[in-house]
């Protein structure tokens, strides 16, 4: 038997198209290379990272200290000599008036981004003395508002994102796997990204998260179902994606480590197939996990463990969000309620919530126990 005017089908896999090296592409002109502060920056930024710096923090300094140089050489500022309180006063209220093209101003918070940089920028030149005093040591950076999430995912829409990554076949268990450990333990995508397939441990339920945010490690556990998903995942859909040489958890359909943007991107799309059309992706499963373990009785100490929070003013934005149980008070409390509850009814749920509460305020002051 010849095999000729036979066809063979050989199953094959697209693979990425490899962008070239820097080594192979034009090099780009700086605007900002003939202004004296560029040099000051870049051997600001080399003392960063000497000093363990994050790469993050140094990208959003870099952002910011740019910003600054370039509003300067436009004003002729050519050297941090050339810089005093007057001047930064002034690129202060720049940014305060400055408008964005949809006509928005700039929040305070991205004002404080833009300054905070500066004053850590003069403090290291005048301490190396390149400079011979420090302008910004007194410039006020606005103070950053507690904003609440502006969108949280209830427990029903959550489990309507998560079932839409539904199938057996490899990217739909690495979708559903990633989606259940997103809510799960709370840990945000680029530390999902980050993940080592040593850093899940089956037996004990937990997952190593190796340098969060601020470079710290942290130690968080993982629930029974996003385990068993994982579990399905790392058995039946990563070896059809990659070889065991790589060692990242997740990974794409080429075969390459996933990055925060995919995370993010996999987490709007099952949350626009559940018709779910609120804004935000990977980190409304972050807020879901923090409130509705609040809701659920959790300590606020523990939240602020598991997600990695280095002030408990962090976690605690989650509490005015949280609001089960006051609603609860409110409507058993209120006089203004369309159905009325027994006489001694409101006077009995009242009288709990002052004991819950007068416990709480105890045990955060001893002394007042006293």
């Amino acid at each position: 038997m010849t095999t000729k005017g036979m066809k063979w089908r050989v199953k094959t896999r697209k693979r990425q198209v490899v962008k070239p090296t820097g080594r192979f592409t034009k090099r780009q002109h700086d605007p900002l290379a003939h202004n004296g502060m560029i040099g000051y920056m870049n051997a600001h930024f080399e003392w960063m990272q000497v000093v363990g710096y994050s790469p993050d923090t140094g990208r959003t300094s870099r952002t910011a200290l740019r910003r600054f140089i370039t509003w300067g050489d436009e004003r002729g500022l050519n050297h941090p000599s050339d810089v005093s309180k007057q001047v930064l006063e002034r690129y202060q209220r720049h940014l305060f008036y400055y408008r964005k093209p949809d006509g928005k101003p700039l929040t305070l918070s991205t004002q404080a981004s833009c300054l905070a940089p500066l004053k850590l920028w003069f403090k290291w030149l005048a301490r190396e003395n390149h400079i011979l005093f420090n302008p910004a040591s007194e410039l006020d950076v606005p103070r950053r508002g507690r904003q609440l999430p502006r969108v949280i995912l209830s427990i029903q829409e959550v489990e309507a994102v998560l079932a839409e990554a539904e199938g057996n076949n490899p990217s739909s268990l690495r979708d559903r796997a990633m989606l259940e450990l997103l809510y799960s333990t709370g840990i945000r995508r680029t530390e999902a990204s980050h993940l080592a397939l040593y850093d899940v441990d089956l037996d004990r339920r937990l997952v190593m998260v190796r340098e969060g945010k601020g470079r710290k490690d942290r130690m968080v556990p993982i629930g029974a179902r996003a385990l068993a998903w994982l579990d399905k995942y790392l058995l039946e859909g990563r070896p059809q994606l990659i070889g065991p040489e790589l060692p990242a958890l997740f990974v794409t359909d080429y075969g390459e480590a996933a990055t925060p943007e995919l995370i993010a991107h996999r987490v709007k799309v099952y949350k626009e197939c559940a018709g779910i059309h609120k804004p935000g992706a990977a980190h409304l499963l972050r807020h879901a996990c923090a409130t509705h373990m609040l809701e659920g009785g959790a300590d606020i100490r523990f939240i602020q463990v598991l997600l990695g929070h280095e002030s408990l003013e962090s976690t605690e934005i989650y509490t005015h969000v949280a609001i089960t149980k006051l609603q609860a008070i409110h409507e058993a409390t209120h006089p203004a309620r369309l159905h009325r509850l027994p006489q001694e009814e409101p006077a009995r749920v009242a009288s709990e919530a002052a004991h819950e509460a007068l416990a709480a305020l105890l045990a955060d002051d001893p002394e007042e126990a006293e």
